[in-house]
């Protein structure tokens, strides 16, 4: 088209010589002989597809990733070209370029091989460093939730209830609570539950089994047009895997009648149709000296489907239970004074039990070699009772302050995203377009004073809420030779229902908010080695539908305004570096004091922070990794020195070392970090900081792995989770504010022994 445009002007304009024609048609002739576009397709040994294997090509330096559907297209591309692939879990590959291969479509086939900080390159994707983490979790693979969260650099977990409540997240400043400021999902699926019994954003992820872990996509920050709500300090989606390559049988035995036995069996694999079903029984009675009782039985079953016209269809579903006790959190005055030990409790009748059932059906459609529509929709089912003592005999001096929180929640919802890429223009381009819904009905949501578990005393909140949010983006990227532009917009319309069912007559309120979400990310890769960022956004985190319908629908969805700067450079084949400054402003900071029936809304907060980290392999066996994260946070409209957001963690830090494969031997040694924080406005209550170490060592002979856990490797005396709470005990005549804490777990010893078939 080009050449044939040219010889049209040639003759009707300009009149060029012979010389001249003669010129331009070798020019032409030129480019057809020598530049090429490579098309090709990248499998595994079994001749499955590989999405996201990294093609580059050395000459041009220039790069592409394979489609979902193991495809790819390299521009530019000349006989003799050395064009290298690289993916995770696979030998590089080295392909030299012959002109056979320029006029067909090629399948290239990799080998699997032990994971390695080479197989991971730097390319101008927006969110590079979740590659590298996907080393950390495969070089030494988790066995809790808990475990799984804290792979993504930053975060920090706690846990205060027994082991059956969700975790208390920390990142980038933020004391979360259970999911206020990060949006978790899987597969597509949300977890954080909105307008929950317990807070905002209420995340149990303990339906997931580690074993059925794939990846980890994570960002932090509110600048990905595909996540919603929660999504201010940031988001973690979780992927399981779409088939296992063998099965397993676990069993691990521990200090504190610990159990866990977890199996995960291969029931169908062919070309076209993949299945395996898992399932896990944890139970432990903890190092408290009232057990804990904990047991939760989870089970999951994925069925993958290859149909015709190039789709794929993948249903999921899972269901788990936990059932436990709990010694709560405890004063401190009360172990200074000899009333009851670090491991003891106040009121030991605290406790809980809850469930979930999911179904999730994904389906793709491969419209083109570039377009692809993809759709996922889902059920779960969600029942949560927790029996807490946070006061003691401070509102009720006869009976105690026990509460009761339940709810019964139906939840639904769709996403349906269209994406193509366009490579035969001037700027490459690709976009994803995408529309969904969420609705959650939950039923009998309701606090309420108890005794003993048993007795109803009152009922402080009863009532039926309804929730419904209908969302639709556009994210976009342009490449401009080093640069990539990444434009996107998000739009949310939310609808709050709410019926009081403490009142006599019918009591109905209800509130509809729209808001818009822009994204604007730039990518600058001089090189396969170095990767710059300058990243901004809006997002934001809903208010609970109790709060929004009481207050006429003020600050509904209080908005986040954040950006980025920072890069990613991978200093050698096995040396990785990477940091970002960012800021984060938020109209509305939520504070909650959920279980005394209130979710408090407070003022403006903002937070500026630096996050560095480091990844190195000096030997084929041994990895090493450690992430630092400092924060200062203050709200905007408080007078200095009572500026302090309560429980704001300002210096973070995980790492470890990890060693793979050394004569049938594996293993690690990992520390998490959280330093002291103000636990009250004034910083006259301080929250202690602690050091934890892990460690874990494994024996791989023929198909049976031996191992040792050993969690709290120094036996430090820490504190999990603390909290500023007014309390009083039974025979106090006045109240006192101080620190509560549930103790982290001591010196802890499991064994264990996995079978693979």
């Amino acid at each position: 088209m080009y050449c044939s445009g040219l010889f049209g002007l040639s003759f009707r304009k300009y009149n060029l010589t012979m010389k001249t024609l003669f010129f331009t048609f070798m020019l032409c002739v030129s480019a057809s002989l020598f530049a090429h576009d490579l098309n090709g397709t990248v499998v595994n040994q079994d001749n499955e597809r590989l999405e996201d294997v990294y093609v580059f090509n050395q000459r041009t330096s220039t790069a592409v990733y394979t489609d979902h559907n193991g495809n790819f297209k390299l521009e530019d591309v000349e006989v003799g070209d050395i064009i290298m692939l690289s993916y995770i879990g696979f030998k590089n590959y080295t392909l030299t370029i012959t002109e056979k291969d320029l006029n067909r479509i090629i399948t290239i086939s990799l080998e699997q091989a032990n994971i390695s900080l080479t197989q991971v390159q730097i390319t101008p994707e927006v969110n590079t460093l979740n590659k590298f983490v996907d080393v950390d979790i495969k070089t030494n693979p988790v066995k809790s939730s808990q475990e799984l969260m804290r792979k993504v650099p930053g975060v920090i977990i706690g846990q205060h209830a027994g082991g059956g409540k969700a975790e208390q997240i920390f990142l980038r400043g933020f004391d979360v609570d259970h999911g206020t400021d990060v949006a978790i999902g899987v597969d597509g699926m949300p977890v954080n539950m909105v307008s929950h019994a317990h807070g905002q954003g209420y995340a149990d992820l303990h339906f997931l089994i580690p074993e059925t872990v794939d990846n980890i996509n994570f960002g932090k920050g509110p600048y990905t047009a595909s996540v919603g709500n929660f999504n201010t300090a940031g988001y973690l989606n979780f992927k399981t895997k779409k088939r296992i390559e063998e099965s397993s049988v676990s069993l691990e035995y521990g200090q504190f009648e610990t159990l866990r036995t977890v199996g995960v069996f291969n029931v169908l694999d062919d070309d076209n149709h993949s299945a395996y079903v898992a399932g896990s029984l944890n139970l432990t009675d903890g190092p408290f000296e009232s057990s804990q009782n904990f047991n939760r039985y989870n089970v999951m079953a994925k069925y993958n489907y290859r149909l015709p016209q190039d789709q794929e269809l993948t249903l999921t579903m899972s269901h788990f239970t936990s059932k436990w006790d709990a010694s709560g959190q405890i004063p401190q005055r009360a172990v200074d004074q000899g009333l009851i030990g670090r491991f003891g409790a106040i009121d030991d009748t605290e406790g809980g039990q809850t469930s979930r059932t999911n179904i999730n059906i994904e389906h793709t459609k491969y419209l083109t070699d570039t377009k692809t529509l993809s759709t996922n929709a889902f059920y779960s089912k969600y029942d949560f009772e927790l029996f807490s003592n946070f006061t003691f005999f401070l509102e009720d001096p006869e009976n105690g302050d026990q509460i009761r929180q339940f709810e019964d929640r139906n939840l639904y919802g769709f996403k349906t995203v269209l994406s193509d890429k366009f490579y035969d223009t001037a700027t490459n381009f690709e976009y994803q377009a995408g529309f969904g819904l969420r609705y959650d009905n939950a039923d009998d949501v309701q606090l309420s004073r108890t005794k003993n578990r048993k007795e109803l005393l009152e009922r402080l909140a009863f009532g039926d809420v309804d929730e419904t949010n209908i969302y639709g983006f556009l994210n976009t990227e342009f490449e401009f030779g080093d640069f990539k532009l990444n434009p996107g917009l998000r739009l949310d319309y939310f609808k709050f229902d709410y019926v009081n069912n403490l009142t006599e007559s019918y009591d109905n309120a209800s509130e509809t908010k729209l808001t818009a979400s822009p994204k604007l990310n730039l990518i600058y890769t001089p090189t396969n080695t170095v990767q710059l960022f300058a990243k901004t956004g809006i997002g934001f985190h809903s208010n609970d539908t109790r709060v929004v319908t009481a207050n006429n629908g003020e600050d509904i969805l209080p908005l986040a305004y954040g950006a980025d700067l920072g890069g990613i450079f991978k200093i050698t084949d096995n040396l990785v570096f990477n940091t970002a400054l960012w800021y984060l402003f938020l109209e509305q900071e939520f504070v909650y004091v959920g279980d005394a029936a209130i979710v408090e809304p407070s003022g403006k907060t903002r937070r500026l922070g630096i996050d560095a980290g480091l990844r190195y392999e000096p030997l084929s066996w041994l990895y090493l990794y450690s992430d630092i994260n400092y924060t200062y946070a203050r709200s905007i409209n408080e007078p200095e020195g009572q500026d302090y957001i309560p429980l704001a963690p300002d210096f973070t830090s995980t790492g470890g070392i990890t060693i793979q494969n050394l004569n049938g031997f594996s293993g690690g040694l990992n520390y998490r970090y959280l330093d002291d924080r103000a636990a009250n406005e004034d910083d006259s209550i301080v929250a202690e900081g602690y050091f934890v170490t892990d460690a874990n060592i494994n024996y791989t002979y023929k198909n049976y792995t031996f191992g040792i856990a050993i969690e709290n490797l120094l036996d430090t005396e820490w504190n999990e989770t603390q909290f500023a709470t007014e309390s009083r005990l039974q025979n106090e005549v006045e109240p006192v504010e101080e620190i509560h804490f549930t103790p982290g777990t001591p010196f802890f010893l499991r064994g264990k022994v996995t079978v693979t078939f």
